[in-house]
């Protein structure tokens, strides 16, 4: 363009003759258009806000208007959605529980929190049969508990066992995916269960269960949004709109449960529409930016996993970066 320009200012002083702005029409013709910039988004099937926009094409559409192109990358779990984050393979994570970033930390791993969801305490628990002896978390004392490693639902027991006067080596964990703790559980191989939504809901929908306690008063449960550093540095407009979207989803998805119901239970296992409406309804979903005086329950789960050998390392959880809306 530069020498087009160049080339316009030299000829300005001729008569132009048909040819040549025959010539000109033809080369503004041609000029190549303006190159669409790609946003890769990862993310799991666990990812409600991020999955009712990508299913209902809500995001790629408000993008599209900005000349951006979405690219959607589904992963199994959080820890290759966290190495793919911080290798440069995708630019924005969908959300991810609150003890994720502490590990990334842990890992030196060059990640900024763009935005998070208020937090939703009752959304995970501990569960027994209703006919389990157990009646109150001292009872867990000797028995067999399974819960996910490193998840949130481990901070949430840990935290419930200080909280009834034992320490973790007073219980036997059984470190087991959500999956397979459903399993375990169902066939009386464990004598709790550690989970989240919407497996709880599942479980107590399909199964009599009591509920020894949820996070209420424990553990929070945020989920974080998280993308890198460099990508929160150089595209803030992109990340905008992002926020904006995933604000309008969480409002969407609280007026109209049935609606996201129905399109969240085929992508989460074809669950029904009732369970899924059920565990929704323990989940705030309401985007907040992020600010470092809110991030005080990610020092305790990040000095609790130290204490209990977890991170490799101790964390500051206020060392972080932080993209503001």
């Amino acid at each position: 363009m530069p020498k087009l320009i160049k080339n316009l200012g030299a000829i300005v002083r001729r008569p132009i003759s048909a040819g040549v702005i025959a010539v000109l029409a033809l080369s503004s013709l041609t000029l190549p258009a303006q190159a669409r910039e790609t946003l890769r988004i990862g993310y799991q099937k666990s990812s409600t806000l991020i999955s009712l926009l990508k299913t209902q094409g809500k995001l790629d559409k408000a993008l599209a208007a900005a000349n951006i192109e979405v690219s959607w990358h589904e992963f199994p779990s959080r820890l290759p959605l966290l190495e793919a984050l911080n290798v440069g393979n995708i630019d924005v994570s969908a959300d991810v529980a609150d003890t994720v970033p502490i590990f990334a930390q842990a890992a030196q791993a060059k990640l900024t929190y763009f935005a998070q969801e208020a937090p939703s305490p009752s959304a995970q628990a501990i569960v027994v049969h209703k006919d389990s002896p157990l009646q109150q978390l001292a009872d867990l004392k000797g028995k067999k508990v399974a819960v996910a490693k490193a998840a949130g639902a481990h901070y949430l027991l840990i935290a419930a066992l200080n909280q009834a006067g034992l320490k973790f080596s007073n219980i036997e964990p059984a470190y087991l995916t959500p999956a397979d703790g459903r399993a375990a559980f169902e066939n009386h191989k464990v004598d709790a269960w550690v989970t989240w939504e919407p497996f709880l809901s599942g479980v107590q929908r399909q199964l009599p269960t009591r509920t020894l306690v949820d996070g209420s008063g424990l553990a929070s449960y945020k989920r974080y949004y998280l993308t890198s550093t460099r990508y929160a540095k150089a595209h803030p407009e992109v990340l905008k709109l992002v926020y904006e979207q995933l604000h309008e989803a969480g409002i969407r998805i609280k007026n109209h449960p049935r609606d996201a119901a129905q399109v969240l239970g085929p992508l989460w296992g074809n669950l029904d529409v009732e369970t899924v409406e059920a565990a929704n309804a323990r989940c705030s979903y309401q985007i907040q930016p992020v600010s470092a005086d809110q991030l005080g329950e990610q020092q305790k789960i990040a000095d609790t996993f130290f204490a209990a050998r977890l991170l490799p390392k101790a964390v500051d959880a206020h060392d972080v970066e932080i993209w503001k809306p």
